[in-house]
């Protein structure tokens, strides 16, 4: 006899990778200048302009910078509004 009540779907992520912090890493790249990547970090994520620039500077000095740190959720909507800006960016799981 087929089910004839709504069907649920287990789409929840499990405990342990919700629980999980995930960094928010944006990589350099030879295209957008320094300003340029200031004054994002300072309206996506809302920093003060110093630490904008501290991170900006991390990027351009080592090739990459943690710019955030959270919930995995939030932290792909990052990624995803700093790929808008044409910004490298990915995500990774904290340790």
């Amino acid at each position: 006899m087929p089910q004839t009540g709504p069907v649920l779907i287990n789409d929840t992520k499990s405990k342990e990778e919700s629980d999980i912090p995930w960094n928010v890493i944006v990589l350099n790249d030879p295209i957008n200048l320094m300003n340029y990547v200031t004054m994002v970090f300072q309206r996506l994520f809302g920093y003060p302009r110093d630490k904008a620039e501290h991170l900006m500077l991390e990027v351009h000095q080592k090739g990459r910078s943690l710019v955030w740190s959270g919930g995995r959720e939030q932290a792909e909507h990052y990624v995803h509004q700093l790929h808008s800006y044409q910004l490298l960016s990915h995500l990774e799981k904290a340790e």
